[in-house]
Parts: structure tokens; C-alpha cells; sequence
């Protein structure tokens, strides 16, 4: 009973309905209103998981997952269980939940790392074969269909010729009888086939009177011509009817035998329909996913920026005011919070907070706070919370808490009773001003008794309260803390803070006096509360000064870590450009020497080619020499300008980072390394030598080390320009074949290098003979035709080995 009452005060239906907001299915929306809160910790931790991976799943679709098409089809299935014969609308919706059911299994089982799901999904039966045949028999009106038998088939046939048949009389009757009739309008009364009649020309066309209009002006009759007609078109209308019943009646029996896995279906949708409604609403939140922790392994209670989810829903949807979080860190030796302060502060909004979160990561629901969120599962979520005063049962607010707490005490029963914290009893209590509504000695009394009670009977309990004495159970048992909600003394307003630590502070003779009662009045009140009691109040309001100091200087060192953060940040996008600005520089520097490297070439070529031309004399070779050696002095990159040395940076110096465009200060000297530590503004960091420049622009000396004398190297041979002369250039025109082989070989194992080989054009058997001897030659690389200035396809160009 204690459980179904702290729903109640905690307002979990209205949590329920919003939750249920978040369904795709009917079914989805009805579990969410009474949604069932697991029994134990192993089922939440189920729930939670399911939570996460849904949340997971949707954040990769691009439209969620789909639900279309699953419908509430439990009356039918129980119906067609007890062989009712199911309509075609509702064999309609077991067909199209078959295919929802299909599609959501295809979604997750083409996902990855969903292994809860996907063990959800395993073993789901969706039977392809009796959607098929449902959609054969059904139409999407839920009507059956001409295909579903041959029987039908023929029936309907019959049926559309009769009434072709009728309705072709009737038009003769109309046409014929034109001036008795009211309109030419053949309708229907009661399955039978009529036309309008006037009343006064009713002999005109005689029949069964069927009908009479409102104003009795006009008979609807069945003419007599026809009602045989119309006779055998009932008949078969209720052999069609017959047949169809048949149809469906087989359908029925076909979903009757498959019963079980149906209604395994329907769970499973709806277990995946509220995961993904937990999702939804926790991602619409703002919520993290909760971790349950065990205070016996000495882990703390973890709630930072806890919101309450009912004030979330009032701002976003109704207007309300914006929802001040709060923070709960609580110790694993803390059993008993005392939460002190003036009214209106938000104390119990804090209980109601603190209870939701447990309650929500029990059902499975993400917690709206910040990461990481950790709190125990709790067996039993028990509350006191509001007035139970009751006129109707003659209960004062005094007696109407005690009940509700003498329930409360039943419903802990003998979970624990022990003064070490382990092992802890496993229960979460919410007083609201525990021990009110009498005299404040006895209820002091009562108060500090019941709270002692609970600290060896529950694992946490959270008391608001307004008696002093309470305050000072925190020094005389280490299983207590105290806790108040700030108030602004200067606009006399609640902040909606909570503070720990420090107990709240009596405002009443203050708020008193800036309302305007009498000085002397508000003197009196103090002496009657006496110096002590002020010094408390002083002791505390130093309390508060001192933590608002430690705030203040806890917002400054965030804002500096902020600004370092920022500027690190800048300083890791300026050298990323930099580096990306010698990358480019770097990589068109590459494509202007290939561009040079590319024009040299084409000149020497050129060079090459007047040097062939006839035969070289000294003075042509010295003029090639001059203008090779201009080639090479136009495209030799230029050698750099050596910096200036002679600078070494000292510790305290200021030198220059240039990649980075930053002044730093030297902390510590240049290593063996050649590495030293700079630091720039809050930033420090290690560099090196070379990276560095004095304020006027010398480059710093390098460090010598010592190194190992390095290996004999040979250099690489050198690329020589191939020139043809007159000694590297064979003349074999007008010789046989035989012949020019012999000569080939006596200058291919002599040559060191190209070799140009004039055949000729002539029949081309000379070149054939030549070219099929240099593919058999073990000292030819390969040949090739010469350029055209050298005579084409005349003559050969081979490459020695």
C-alpha cells in the first residue's frame, strides 16, 4: 500500500503519460501508462540495456525505427482462439502486424553490436505465408476478394449479371413510364432494386411498395416485372455471404493454430516499442544513462545537475519557469541527509527529484543529469512527502504523517539493523518536515528517534526539516549530513540551490524586519531567542561566506582552464596551417624544378641535335660545352644564405617561435638533443633548437654531437646526355644480312654506350634481319627507331647493358 502511495506523491503516473507520449503503438502506449517497476536489480539492468542500444540504433537511422503497421491484435487472437470467425478487417491487421514485425526484425538484425536485441528478435516468427495468403483472400478495404476461391468467383459473376439484368429493366420501366416516376434514379431499398414512383401514379407501374419519402409525395417500388430478378439476386447475395464467411472462417483457424508465436509477437513489439519510447523520452530530456553502484565498495551517490523531469515537461510544454538543477554527492558512509532552509526553497522538490531518478533508472529510463550518473538500486522507494490532514477521517497533520510513516517502518520490516554501514539495507526514504504538526520539543524528540532508526533500517534517507536540534546530529554520528537551500538575503528570495554541508540558517526576524515590523519588535524577538542562537546564525552565515569564496575562485580556475583550452586550441590550428601552408609551398616548388627540369631537358636535346649534324668540329664542341654549362647555371636552385650564427638561447631569454608566431620564455637550456622547454602565456611546451630564433633574427648555434665516422659510400653514377657521333654511329646499308650481324656484334661488345645503327629504308629485310639479331643479343637492353631529326624509322637506337 506504502508503494502505490509514494507513486501517488511522486506524481509517477504523470511521468507515465509522458512517457507514453513517446510510443508508436497503442499497445507501447498502454504499457508505458502502467508501466511495472522491476522486482530486481538483474531486470533494470535488462531494461537499461535495451535503453542504450535502441538510443544507439536510432542514432544511425535516418528516420528511427518504424513501427507501421503493428496494431493491437490480442481481442482477435483470443476471439479466433474460441472459434469466432475474425472480420476482414481484423485478419487485415494481423497481416500487416506480420510485416511490421518483419521489417523492425530486418532493421536490427542488418545493424551491428546490438546483441540484446538482437537476442530479442532471435527467435520471432512472422509468417510470410499467412500474411500472403491473408492478402490474397483480403483487399485493403478488409474485403475478401474475388481470387480468394473459384466458388466465390462464380458467384460474383452471377451476381453482376443479375444485376446488369435489373438494372436494365428498370431503365426501360423509367423511360417507358417516364411521367409516373419522380426522377430517373434507380435505387435501393433493403437489398431490392426500386425507382421513385409519385404517389398519385402509383397504379402506373405496379410492384411492391418498398419505401415512402418523408413527405409521402413519392413510393419507392419494386416492380413486379423484376421482382423475380430481384429474388434471385438475394439468393445468391446470401450464397456470397455464405462463401465469404467460409473464406475467412479458414483464415481464422489458420491464425487460431499459430496463436502462441502471435502473442509472443505482440510482446515483443511491445517490449521494443516501449525501449524505444524509454529512448526517445530520455534523449528528449536531455538525460544520460544511469550506472548502479554498490555504496559497500565505498563508491559515491552521483547526481550533478539532477532535473526534476515534471518541471522539464512544464517548461518545454507549458510556459513554466526554467528548472534550477541540483547537485547530489553523497558519501557511501552518509545514511541520514537533513536538508534545513526556509519554505518555498525547493526542499521538497528535491526529495520528489532524488525519488523520480531512482524510480527512473529502475524502469530503465535514462536520469536527467550530467555524466556520469551513479546511484544504488534501490528495493524500496518509501516517501512522507506533503499534508495528510484529513477532515473526512479526522486525522490532523500530525496524526496523518505518523500513519503514513508507521506504514513506512512495516514496509522496511527487518532489512538490517546494524551501526557499521555494512551490510547496508537497501531502501530509499523521503520524509517532508518529519516530526511537524506538534509541539516542537516532542517533535524534535520524535524526529531525531525516527531518524536514528532509519540510519540503521535504510541505506538512504533524505528529511526535510525546520527543528535545530536536528542539525547537530551530523557532529555526534558520522552517518549524518546536513544540507540547505540557499536564500538571497538581498531580494529575500529563494536561489534553489542546494548547499552541502552547511545546515540552514533561521531568516525569519530578518525577513521580519525588511517587511516592515517594528524594530523594537524584531529586538525583543532576538532577546527571546537568546545570544546563542544568534551566534549560530553568525557561525553559519560565515560558513556560506567562506563557500562563496571557494565558488568564486573554483568559477575563476574553470574560466583560466577555459582560456588555456581556448588557446591551446589556437595555437593547434595555427600550426596546422602553417604545416598546411609548406605542404603547398613544398609541393609547387616540386612542380616548378619537374617544369625546369622538363626545359633543360628540351634545350640540351637541342644542343645535341646541331652537334649531329654533319661532323663536330672543336669550336661547335667548346660552344656546346658554354651553352650546357649556361643550362646549368639558369636551372642550379641557388644556395641559400647561411643565417646568421653565434646565437644560444639561456634560461629566462626571450626568443622567437616562428611556425608558431608566438614570444615564449626559455625555462630550461638546450639538450644533447638540441630540445628545449618554452613556455607562452599559460602554455608550456618542449621544441626544438632550430625552431627558435633571437628577438633581432639569429638562428642559434646547432649542437654537435658526436657521431660514428660514416661508411664509404659510392656515389651514384651520373646521368651523361646521349650524343651521337661518328664513333657510336654504324653504317649498314647496301650489306647483307649475314654481314651486318658480324659487325653488329664486334661494336655491341665494344660500345659503352648507345649505338645508332643506319639500315635504311630499302625492302626492310635488312631492318627485320637487324632488329630480330638485337632481340637475341645478351648485351641489349633494348632499341628503339631515332627521332625523326635523326632519320626515323631508318635508323635504330640501342641501349647497351
Amino acid at each position: 500500500m506504502i508503494q502505490s502511495e509514494t507513486l501517488e506523491l511522486l506524481e509517477w503516473h504523470r511521468l507515465c503519460q509522458h512517457l507514453a507520449t513517446f510510443a508508436a503503438t497503442k499497445l507501447g502506449a498502454t504499457a508505458a501508462r502502467h508501466l511495472k517497476i522491476p522486482d530486481s536489480q538483474t531486470q533494470s539492468e535488462q531494461l537499461l540495456e535495451q535503453t542504450k542500444e535502441v538510443y544507439q540504433l536510432e542514432s544511425r537511422l535516418t528516420t528511427g525505427l518504424s513501427f507501421e503497421g503493428i496494431q493491437d491484435i490480442g481481442d482477435s487472437l483470443e476471439r479466433a482462439e474460441r472459434s469466432g470467425v475474425l472480420a476482414g478487417e481484423e485478419l487485415l491487421a494481423i497481416a500487416t502486424t506480420l510485416a511490421g514485425a518483419r521489417s523492425l526484425r530486418r532493421v536490427i538484425d542488418n545493424q551491428e553490436d546490438l546483441p540484446i536485441l538482437t537476442d530479442l528478435v532471435a527467435d520471432l516468427r512472422t509468417y510470410p505465408e499467412l500474411e500472403q495468403e491473408i492478402h490474397r483472400c483480403i483487399d485493403e478495404r478488409g474485403q475478401v476478394t474475388d481470387r480468394a476461391s473459384q466458388k466465390l468467383g462464380e458467384i460474383r459473376t452471377d451476381l453482376r449479371r443479375l444485376r446488369s439484368q435489373i438494372t436494365q429493366k428498370l431503365q426501360n420501366i423509367l423511360q417507358a413510364k417516364s411521367g409516373a416516376v419522380q426522377e430517373q434514379l434507380i435505387t435501393q431499398r433493403s437489398d431490392r432494386y426500386v425507382i421513385p414512383v409519385k404517389a398519385p401514379q402509383k397504379d402506373a407501374i405496379p410492384g411492391i411498395v418498398h419505401d415512402t419519402s418523408t413527405s409521402g409525395a413519392t413510393l419507392y417500388v419494386e416492380p413486379n416485372s423484376v421482382v423475380p430478378l430481384g429474388n434471385q439476386l438475394r439468393q445468391i447475395i446470401r450464397r456470397e455471404q455464405a462463401e465469404e464467411e467460409a473464406i475467412r472462417r479458414v483464415l481464422t483457424e489458420q491464425v487460431a493454430a499459430v496463436k502462441p508465436d502471435l502473442e509472443r509477437l505482440l510482446a515483443i513489439a511491445t517490449t521494443l516499442d516501449m525501449a524505444t519510447a524509454r529512448s526517445r523520452y530520455s534523449f528528449w530530456l536531455g538525460a544520460n544513462p544511469p550506472r548502479f553502484i554498490q555504496r559497500e565498495d565505498k563508491e559515491i551517490i552521483t547526481l550533478r545537475n539532477l532535473r526534476h523531469p515534471l518541471l522539464v515537461w512544464q517548461q518545454q510544454h507549458e510556459q513554466g519557469q526554467p528548472v534550477v538543477p541540483v547537485d547530489l554527492l553523497i558519501n557511501p558512509l552518509i545514511r541520514v541527509v537533513t536538508i534545513t532552509g526556509p519554505n518555498t526553497g525547493g526542499k521538497t522538490v528535491t526529495l520528489k527529484t532524488l525519488g523520480l531518478a531512482a524510480l527512473m533508472a529502475k524502469v530503465g529510463l535514462f536520469v536527467p543529469a550530467r555524466e556520469p550518473v551513479e546511484i544504488p538500486w534501490f528495493d524500496k522507494v518509501l516517501a512522507d512527502i506533503g499534508d495528510e490532514q484529513s477532515l473526512q477521517q479526522s486525522l490532523s497533520t500530525f496524526s496523518g504523517h505518523i500513519r503514513r510513516i508507521s506504514r513506512i517502518l512495516e514496509a522496511l520490516g527487518d532489512e538490517g539493523e546494524s551501526n557499521a554501514p555494512w551490510p547496508m539495507p537497501n531502501s530509499l526514504v523521503l520524509l517532508d518536515e518529519v516530526g511537524a504538526g506538534t509541539d516542537p520539543v516532542e517533535g524534535s524528540a520524535l524526529a531525531i528517534a525516527l531518524l536514528q532508526y532509519l540510519a540503521n533500517h535504510a541505506q538512504l534517507t533524505i528529511a526535510t526539516t525546520h527543528f535545530g536540534e536536528l542539525k547537530a546530529l551530523k557532529y555526534e554520528d558520522e552517518r549524518f549530513e546536513n544540507a540547505s537551500v540557499e536564500f538571497d538575503e538581498s531580494t529575500l528570495s529563494p536561489t534553489y540551490r542546494l548547499l552541502w554541508g552547511i545546515p540552514g540558517r533561521s531568516n525569519a526576524l530578518t525577513i521580519a524586519l525588511r517587511l516592515g515590523l517594528k524594530p523594537e519588535v524584531v529586538e525583543e524577538a532576538k532577546m527571546q531567542v537568546g545570544e546563542a542562537t544568534d551566534e549560530v546564525n553568525q557561525v553559519i552565515a560565515g560558513l556560506e561566506a567562506q563557500r562563496r569564496r571557494q565558488e568564486t575562485k573554483a568559477a575563476e580556475a574553470q574560466s583560466l582552464l577555459q582560456q588555456a583550452e581556448r588557446l591551446y586550441k589556437e595555437v593547434s590550428a595555427k600550426a596546422a596551417s602553417l604545416e598546411e601552408r609548406e605542404s603547398s609551398l613544398r609541393a609547387s616548388q616540386e612542380i616548378a624544378v619537374q617544369q625546369a627540369i622538363a626545359q633543360a631537358k628540351g634545350e640540351i636535346a637541342q644542343v645535341i641535335r646541331r652537334l649531329q649534324k654533319g661532323t663536330p668540329t672543336a669550336q661547335e664542341a667548346q660552344q656546346a660545352t658554354n651553352a650546357l654549362n649556361q643550362i646549368g647555371q639558369q636551372y642550379q636552385p641557388a644556395t641559400p644564405a647561411k643565417p646568421k650564427a653565434g646565437f644560444m638561447p639561456k634560461v629566462g631569454d626571450r626568443v622567437r617561435i616562428p611556425k608558431l608566431g608566438q614570444i615564449a620564455d626559455v625555462i630550461t637550456a638546450p639538450d644533447e638533443d638540441g630540445e628545449l622547454s618554452v613556455r607562452f602565456g599559460l602554455m608550456k611546451m618542449t621544441v626544438k633548437l632550430q625552431d627558435v630564433e633571437s628577438l633581432d633574427g639569429q638562428k642559434p648555434e646547432p649542437v654537435i654531437k658526436a657521431k660514428p665516422a660514416p661508411a664509404a659510400v659510392t656515389p651514384p653514377p651520373q646521368n651523361v646526355p646521349e650524343i651521337r657521333t661518328s664513333q657510336n654511329t654504324i653504317d649498314l646499308r647496301g650489306k647483307r644480312v649475314a654481314d651486318a650481324e658480324y659487325i653488329l656484334d664486334k661494336a655491341i661488345s665494344e660500345a659503352t654506350g648507345p649505338l645508332w645503327i643506319i639500315h635504311g629504308y630499302g625492302t626492310g629485310k635488312l631492318r627485320q634481319g637487324v632488329h630480330a639479331f638485337l632481340q637475341q643479343h645478351p648485351r641489349v637492353n633494348n632499341y628503339e627507331p631515332a627521332e625523326q631529326a635523326d632519320g626515323g624509322s631508318g635508323v635504330t637506337v640501342v641501349h647497351i647493358k
